[in-house]
């Protein structure tokens, strides 16, 4: 990504210091959208947080060692014997009673034994899960599959942006070709002019001519007006599209930011080769479409949904240990070792009724994906039976466009012998800029059907 941006940064420069038309290819405005498109920055952000969820679930495999402390202070102790509550309301504990009355007496002492007035305890504790119903493998395996999900929601979000960015780039290349048909158009007219000139000159032709030759300039001028405003328009959308700066003003406009008519797109429409060139078998595009594989995946999950709560209803068993202070009656570290198993009895019913609701969402996953695989191997033979027509129709305009432009060169050599009138030769020039017309348009048909046809690749395009 920063190899990229700093390519188009040293374009930008270039063109903002020099003034010169600098070209952007389809592939550099592809490239710069996906750096700059905040959808496709955060369907890679996806894919870190599914990366980091997977790291999360591996670690249920380790041992979770967790620390615990206790500490009291009782406004009484919680024990107080005397000697009759340990030998018992009888002549022998009246006896000890007596005995240990007296001595405390003497002492400034108490025949009380208390206990439990304040304590202390802090303990570690570690526990190894061995088995837990499968829960932990089919965790990692749904988090595994969380990330190639996310990768193939990443690619489609980068497949709809390139898409969406070539299909803009090649509205405004179709915009400058016609804009140049209604320059070539504009140099006959002043070719024409010439002559007209010349046969008023010597008397041949009335000035009528002249205003009509005058009028189409002014016709064809309009036209380029408003043709330069929707190519700056489709610019403007374009480079928000992608991301980089740009200004309506030339005089404005400098190193960082380069004015908008200097900034022309390199690509032709001409570029494009037939159909056969980019064919793919359908059925190797329906398998390998992301669409596609995210059906399976949808399919897979449900089936490890159901796993994991299939481990619901199974034994859970884990080992253990503790190791601790202890200050109560007295100070002393201790420890121990214990092993626990935890085997469900009965919870009414419910473990068996979702499991059976997952297993009703796996079938229907199921169906889902049989249903739109099919489906989507219909869409594939359309886009290719489109991409056919569209280039059979683009082949039709360029022959039209061929045969008008031989047979304004005809009436042009018809005119100057003073065989036709001057408006045939203009409605002839104004049918070659319609043919042109309708062939730029057949040209944007096929990028549309092409870009509709490669984008169901899973490949770079």
């Amino acid at each position: 990504m920063k190899k990229v941006l700093s390519i188009f940064l040293l374009s930008f420069v270039a063109l903002g210091l020099s003034g010169q038309q600098v070209g952007l290819t389809l592939q550099q405005c592809k490239d710069m959208a996906l750096v700059n498109d905040p959808y496709v920055k955060n369907s890679f952000l996806d894919v870190m947080a599914a990366e980091a969820q997977k790291k999360e679930v591996f670690a249920e495999h380790f041992p979770r060692l967790s620390f615990s402390s206790f500490g009291f202070y009782a406004q009484k102790p919680m024990i107080s014997l005397t000697a009759i509550d340990i030998f018992g309301d009888n002549e022998f504990g009246q006896l000890i009673h007596e005995i240990f009355t007296d001595f405390a007496e003497e002492n400034g002492g108490s025949p009380e034994f208390t206990a439990l007035k304040y304590g202390f305890n802090a303990s570690f504790t570690l526990i190894q899960p061995i088995y837990a119903g499968g829960r932990i493998a089919k965790g990692n395996e749904l988090a595994s599959l969380g990330i190639k999900a996310a990768n193939l929601k990443k690619d489609l979000q980068v497949r709809t942006k390139k898409e969406d960015v070539e299909k803009s780039y090649w509205e405004i290349v179709a915009l400058e070709e016609k804009r140049n048909t209604l320059k070539h158009l504009n140099e006959l007219l002043d070719v024409l002019h010439k002559d007209v000139t010349s046969g008023i000159e010597a008397g041949l032709i009335t000035d009528t001519d002249l205003l009509l030759v005058n009028m189409k300039k002014n016709e064809l001028k309009s036209g380029e007006i408003q043709l330069d405003g929707g190519i700056r328009l489709l610019k403007m959308n374009l480079f928000n599209a992608i991301g980089q700066p740009y200004s309506v003003f030339e005089s404005v406009a400098n190193e960082e930011t380069p004015y908008i008519d200097n900034i022309v797109l390199a690509d032709r429409l001409s570029d494009f080769r037939s159909p056969e060139a980019y064919y793919v078998p359908e059925e190797q595009l329906a398998e390998n479409v992301q669409e596609t594989q995210l059906l399976g995946m949808m399919v897979e999950a449900k089936k490890l949904e159901k796993r994991l709560a299939l481990g619901e209803v199974l034994p859970t068993v884990a080992i253990g240990g503790t190791y601790g202070y202890a200050e109560l009656n007295g100070r002393q570290f201790n420890g121990n070792l214990f092993a626990m198993i935890q085997v469900p009895i009965s919870d009414w019913g419910k473990a068996s009724k979702k499991l059976e609701r997952l297993e009703y969402q796996v079938q229907k996953s199921q169906n889902e994906k049989d249903y739109l695989t099919s489906q989507l191997l219909l869409q594939i033979r359309q886009f290719w039976l489109n991409l056919n027509v569209a280039w059979e129709k683009m082949n039709v305009a360029k022959e039209n466009v061929e045969l008008a432009n031989k047979t304004v060169k005809n009436q042009m050599s018809e005119f100057e012998a003073g065989m036709i009138p001057l408006s045939d030769l203009l409605m002839t020039q104004t049918k070659l800029y319609e043919a042109t017309e309708a062939y730029v348009n057949s040209q944007i048909e096929y990028s549309k059907a092409l870009t509709t046809y490669l984008g169901r690749k899973t490949t770079n395009n």
